[in-house]
């Protein structure tokens, strides 16, 4: 379907769920010192933290909190209460939610499968957002989440916080006048150490303080056969889109405002499996990627294993777990840290240059909110899609490969001499942990159409842009 203005004044939710949705709210203005009202929409371990940074802020309230979980619901709104002493309302359904009038902006802190039905609707209800990376669960809802903010005239934020983070923004500025030559490639990187989640036998008994049907929302109703319904659900396809977008949104997020690459890259290519855990998982975690964009390659590696077989340490690149390595002709440099090295990988220094002042992410959006000026935002809506629509990109080639041996790998990446060191780096991992190579899942390459978000002649691809919508829970169309 699709929504404008006009439209949604006479739209009401499928006839399955008998509940009409609200009706546009107009915006306010706020004055420099007046309160800005906020409704936490996902009440786990993120959304907590979110609460906590939002609730600190002077003339900042939490009116409301909202979970199909009651148990986790009554323990944020406690914790509110214990915190900031006001007692915010409490609600399970979102839909319930955004048919009240109390609240002026929603933080959404679900996990991704349910950040773009809480964003639109409060776009069209007349609230801004702040809502977590990544921005989506599919490339084309993200689109939806840009529209939304383009079409109500709201203020989004994205949760990707290296946006406002000083020392980021000191290395970005230093590549960018050139005092390294030319970058030729970066490199991004994450080892964050992952457990298995488990496989059942039998499907997990839901508790019956939590609503499935809400819970599940958009994504298929299925039983649960891994040990944990909530975090874990990061690492199946049908709720969330693994380490390699979940976490690489960050890194390629700086990797591409680094660059200056504003669109899809020209290709993409992934190789990598889910190795050792025999569970219920189907996210790889271990995985490499290739994104090819016009102004220089970006390489992203995922290792969620430890370094070798029967160890406890965590993988690193040149000492660190995670991060984004520019490597120029005139040297590296690792863009968290700052740190310097040549062309041979010799640390050579540490930038040193003086921090400028700045303003935490979540400072930066309520300060927006107050200005009414979405150009302020740090991580606007544009951004997150961007970025977000990369990562899946490199997770919808891995998902549409096969089973191939090392050589098949190698064939078809061809003449990369950056990409072939690091499935060099990739296959010594696999064999520290004694993996076969040959269950490596070797994607696609896949030609991308940076105009329309989506790949060329490849009609498997283009489905898993599009993704899969449980009704009522349907994602509709906006066109700003």
């Amino acid at each position: 379907m699709i929504i404008t203005r006009r439209g949604f004044l006479a739209r009401t939710v499928a006839a399955t769920t008998s509940v009409a949705l609200p009706m546009v709210a107009g915006s306010r203005v706020f004055g420099a010192n007046e309160e800005v009202r906020l409704a936490l929409v996902g009440c786990g371990g993120r959304g907590n933290y979110l609460l906590s940074q939002f609730g600190r802020q002077q003339g900042v309230r939490f009116v409301a909190v909202c979970d199909p979980d009651r148990q986790r619901l009554e323990a944020t709104a406690l914790r509110i209460e214990n915190l900031f002493h006001n007692k915010p309302e409490r609600v399970v359904d979102v839909r319930r939610l955004m048919e009240r009038k109390d609240f002026d902006a929603v933080v959404v802190a679900t996990m991704q499968y349910w950040h773009s039905l809480p964003t639109i609707w409060a776009c069209q209800t007349g609230r801004d957002v702040y809502v977590e990376k990544p921005l989506s669960h599919y490339i084309w809802e993200g689109r939806q989440m840009v529209n939304a903010a383009r079409e109500y005239n709201r203020l989004v934020q994205v949760g990707m916080q290296r946006r406002s983070d000083p020392l980021v923004r000191r290395s970005i500025r230093f590549l960018q006048e050139g005092r390294l030559g030319k970058i030729r490639y970066v490199t991004c990187f994450a080892n964050k150490m992952r457990s298995s989640i488990g496989k059942r036998k039998e499907p997990l008994p839901i508790p019956d303080f939590i609503d499935y049907e809400l819970w599940c929302g958009p994504a298929r109703k299925e039983p649960i056969y891994r040990d944990r319904l909530q975090y874990d659900c990061n690492f199946v396809w049908n709720t969330c889109d693994g380490d390699s977008c979940n976490q690489g949104v960050h890194e390629v997020d700086v990797a591409r405002w680094l660059l200056g690459e504003t669109q899809l890259p020209r290709r993409v290519m992934s190789v990598g499996g889910r190795f050792v855990f025999d569970d219920a998982g189907d996210t790889p975690n271990t995985q490499i990627i290739f994104y090819d964009f016009p102004t220089a390659p970006v390489l992203y590696e995922l290792r969620s294993l430890r370094v070798a077989k029967n160890s406890n340490e965590a993988p690193q690149f040149r000492g660190e777990g995670v991060g984004v390595c520019a490597h120029c002709e005139d040297g590296d440099l690792m863009v968290y840290t700052g740190t310097l090295y040549d062309r041979s990988g010799k640390k050579v220094g540490q930038l040193n240059e003086p921090l400028p002042p700045t303003e935490s992410h979540f400072e930066n959006f309520i300060r927006a909110i107050r200005s009414g000026k979405p150009e302020e935002l740090s991580a606007e809506v544009l951004e997150g899609q961007i970025s977000t629509a990369i990562t899946h990109a490199g997770n919808i080639s891995y998902r549409l490969g096969q089973p191939a041996t090392p050589d098949q790998v190698r064939a078809q990446i061809g003449d990369l001499p950056m990409m072939q060191e690091m499935l060099d780096r990739y296959l010594s991992h696999l064999k520290a942990h004694e993996i076969d190579p040959g269950a490596s899942i070797l994607g696609p390459w896949l030609e991308c159409d940076p105009g329309n978000e989506c790949f060329k002649d490849n009609p498997a691809a283009n489905e898993l842009v599009k993704g899969y919508y449980r009704t009522p829970f349907l994602v509709p169309e906006v066109h700003a």
